[in-house]
């Protein structure tokens, strides 16, 4: 074999190698010699390394791999002396290309990252990072961090300071290689009056009293809908502007703190969305870059996302924290994992199924799915990657069935509407979906489109922003899409919703 060739073969290895972070999620690098431009493209790992496999001599190609995985152990190992912060961020580089940021498009530059340190007036035990959630009909789950020990209790009432309620629960904490997470609080209030204003403080702390309001108990009902949000100038603009939009219930389809391994970037996240976070319940799934699984030193996925972030997955029925369900004010939300076990035969499909099966329509007759690959995409980004063919294959005929009315997606970075759509023809029956992973992330906007524009396209922008989805009553709905012009939120999308259980055509 010529030096060149070994030269080419050690470059598609190396690039191979970067893929196997998760199972579903996978990018390589495509053959960039002889062209001006460089191009990426997601593919099936196997299929490539195959490819590989063929172009380069067996021999090499298993001795290169041996030395790549031994290189790594031992970078691991030598930087696990030095200093733990320095040790973060090597590693947060060498796997960058596990989490994808090398994608099919050329992006814009972003707005600067911003970093939320601790306030130098918080004590170790002072609550932070807090954020809220609904579980079930009349409770929230209020979740914290302390620095140090701290009691999980609340105390809470409707009146400023004056607290006649009070609630325990649990407190957890995490590692992720030399990190080691705060003191992470988890309690559940309630029961609690519907659209009703309560205050609180927690771990008995009187230096922070908080407030939320809870949702309404029937329409109307106002969400706030916004993927891959991140941590920039962009997302500061997107958060003023949902912050203003009075919403009763926030739904992010995935991708929340591009933290990527640095796990500090998560503390800061939460303090990043505190404001808006502890006032109203915000509904999250994850998306690839919650995943932070390292091959050999940190193989559980996860791990940040479901220490923070725990949602009512066992309220629905679900075993895990990665996909659930719940009603809020006459809407059912299913909220699914593109970055677990999907097909026929897994946990996640037969939970749909069964939880399908139990919606009365007479009860909630809206039903809102969130995931985080968009299933019907035309953006040039993230096209042909398993988290949306396959899933898309494996469950759209389940929502069809069942009569969901919207399917959010985020992943792709941009804005886009389609008609409602089934099995990639247009179809009265189907779901809208709505691509809305435009949240103000780091990696910047996802600019070049397919051309022609699909049929079943209706509106499609590169651009930053958040939508609301203002659900009236059980046959209509209206939808808004605002733009993050100049700071300005400008409403540049607006669709109006029958509920597909008020359509006589609709076997709902």
């Amino acid at each position: 074999m010529s030096s060149s060739n070994l030269v080419l073969c050690y470059i598609m290895l190396t690039d191979s190698y970067k893929m196997s972070a998760t199972s579903n999620y996978r990018f390589v690098r495509g053959n960039t010699l002889g062209k001006k431009k460089r191009r990426n493209r997601s593919s099936n790992s196997y299929y490539w390394l195959s490819w590989h496999l063929f172009t380069c001599e067996p021999a090499f190609f298993f001795f290169t791999v041996l030395f790549l995985v031994f290189f790594d152990c031992l970078v691991l190992v030598v930087m696990a002396v030095i200093k733990g912060p320095f040790l973060v961020f090597t590693l947060a580089t060498a796997f960058a290309g596990f989490i994808g940021c090398a994608v099919s498009y050329d992006r814009p530059l972003a707005r600067k990252d911003i970093s939320m340190p601790q306030p130098k007036e918080l004590s170790p035990t002072s609550p932070q990072q807090v954020h809220i959630s609904a579980v079930g009909p009349d409770r929230m789950r209020i979740s914290w961090i302390t620095e140090s020990s701290a009691p999980a209790i609340v105390e809470y009432g409707t009146s400023p300071v004056a607290y006649s309620e009070s609630a325990t629960g649990s407190t957890s904490s995490y590692d992720y290689l030399v990190y080691k997470s705060g003191e992470i609080h988890d309690v559940v209030i309630g029961p609690l009056n519907p659209n009703t204003v309560y205050y609180y403080r927690l771990s008995s702390d009187s230096t922070r009293e908080f407030s939320l309001k809870t949702p309404p108990a029937d329409f109307p009902i106002k969400f706030a809908v916004v993927g891959d949000l991140g941590q920039t100038g962009w997302t500061n603009t997107t958060l003023a502007h949902i912050g203003q939009s009075n919403y009763d219930m926030l739904l992010l389809p995935g991708d929340l703190s591009y933290a990527d391994f640095l796990q500090p970037l998560w503390d800061s996240f939460g303090r990043l969305v505190e404001p808006l976070a502890s006032q109203r319940p915000w509904m999250v799934t994850q998306g690839n870059h919650e995943v932070e699984k390292i091959p050999i030193v940190h193989s559980t996925p996860f791990t940040a996302y479901n220490a923070r972030w725990h949602m009512p997955f066992e309220e629905s029925g679900s075993n895990s924290n990665l996909y659930y369900s719940f009603d809020v004010s006459g809407v059912h939300v299913i909220m699914l994992g593109s970055y677990t076990d999907f097909d026929p035969d897994s946990d996640q499909f037969k939970w749909l199924q069964a939880d399908l099966r139990k919606i009365d329509r007479r009860k909630t007759p809206w039903i809102v799915a969130i995931i985080h690959a968009p299933w019907y995409n035309s953006n040039s980004a993230h096209q042909g990657e398993p988290e949306s063919d396959l899933m898309k294959e494996s469950m759209e005929g389940l929502l069809y069935k069942a009569g969901v009315d919207i399917v959010f997606a985020g992943h792709v970075h941009a804005y886009e509407r389609f008609t409602r759509v089934y099995n990639r023809k247009a179809d009265d029956c189907g779901p809208v979906h709505i691509t809305i992973g435009d949240g103000g992330n780091r990696e910047g906007l996802a600019s070049e489109y397919m051309d022609p524009m699909p049929e079943i396209s209706m509106f499609r922008e590169a651009s930053f922003g958040h939508g609301q989805l203002e659900v009236l009553n059980a046959t209509h709905a209206v939808w808004k899409w605002h733009r993050n012009d100049d700071d300005v939120s400008v409403v540049a999308d607006t669709f109006w919703f029958r509920s597909l259980s008020s359509d006589p055509a609709c076997k709902v």
